[in-house]
């Protein structure tokens, strides 16, 4: 993504992504809880992909990854999750990231 492209939803985009990055993160990481490390570190590389002028041809591909990466996050939780305050606020900020990036497709298109 080119610096001039950077607008509103992408900010949204990439300030939720590093929340919930960051909230696996701090969740996996005192524990060692693999499953939030490697969930966070994962958000963290398609950010990173979604960013980066090097992935400028896939972008389309990589948001849909992003998309189905935040999907099967939440359908995780859906299955196996504890219901606590921090559970669902990460599920609002992944069901809004999947929301902007849809929008980021359609603007896009």
């Amino acid at each position: 993504m080119n610096k001039s492209q950077i607008g509103p939803i992408q900010i949204g985009i990439i300030l939720l992504t590093i929340a919930t990055a960051l909230i696996h993160l701090a969740l996996g990481i005192p524990a060692l809880l693999w499953m939030f490390i490697l969930n966070g570190l994962g958000y963290l590389g398609l950010l990173a992909a979604f960013l980066l002028p090097q992935f400028t041809r896939y972008h389309s591909l990589v948001r849909w990854a992003l998309i189905g990466f935040a999907a099967v996050t939440i359908a995780g939780w859906i299955a196996f999750g504890a219901r606590s305050p921090i559970g669902y606020l990460d599920k609002v900020i992944e069901i809004t990231l999947i929301t902007l990036l849809f929008l980021d497709m359609r603007k896009a298109a």
